[in-house]
């Protein structure tokens, strides 16, 4: 049986991408506000507010973890091509989903925000000279991490979810 914390498998780091696979995870970053919104398409609020596993966040909290952790991920993007191996600041995920607005905001909130962001982090990335997925961040948590693995991380990371949803909704339907 799948772990239905890692539906689709942990992480695995890559040293590089390849063009080719550059390509792919940002065409898969691209997708993830439709993708988002078709997984969700007909939920009512009791589904939003149901849990993919004993122990999770609700699918509401996920969708906003997904527009808080990609705001963040954005961020450090354009860190990563404005200043030297900057170092960025790490935040409690868990934390921020058991605020009262990731509790309880409908998601359409965080399906516009991811929208319009996105728009502008497809367009940034696809801007960038293959020497620029080079360039580095230091995360205190994680270590150095190039664009190219950020990259990797985030595409994985819109998957990651949306498998959760796509779990939830076969036990819920």
């Amino acid at each position: 049986m799948t772990n239905p914390r890692f539906p689709i498998g942990e992480f695995q780091r890559p040293d590089r991408l390849s063009v080719e696979d550059r390509a792919a995870a940002i065409s898969r970053i691209e997708a993830l506000p439709a993708t988002l919104r078709a997984s969700l398409a007909g939920m009512s609020d009791a589904q939003l507010d149901s849990t993919y596993r004993d122990g999770s966040w609700t699918l509401r909290q996920v969708v906003h973890h997904l527009a808080d952790s990609h705001v963040n991920s954005y961020t450090r993007f354009r860190l990563a091509l404005t200043e030297k191996h900057p170092t960025i600041k790490p935040y409690d995920e868990a934390k921020w989903a058991e605020l009262e607005d990731a509790r309880a905001m409908p998601v359409e909130v965080s399906l516009t925000l991811l929208e319009s962001l996105h728009v502008r982090w497809i367009r940034m990335l696809r801007s960038l000279d293959p020497s620029d997925f080079e360039r580095t961040i230091h995360h205190p948590e994680s270590g150095t991490m190039s664009i190219d693995q950020l990259l990797a991380m985030y595409a994985w990371h819109g998957d990651h979810h949306i498998a959760h949803i796509n779990l939830a909704r076969s036990k819920n339907p």
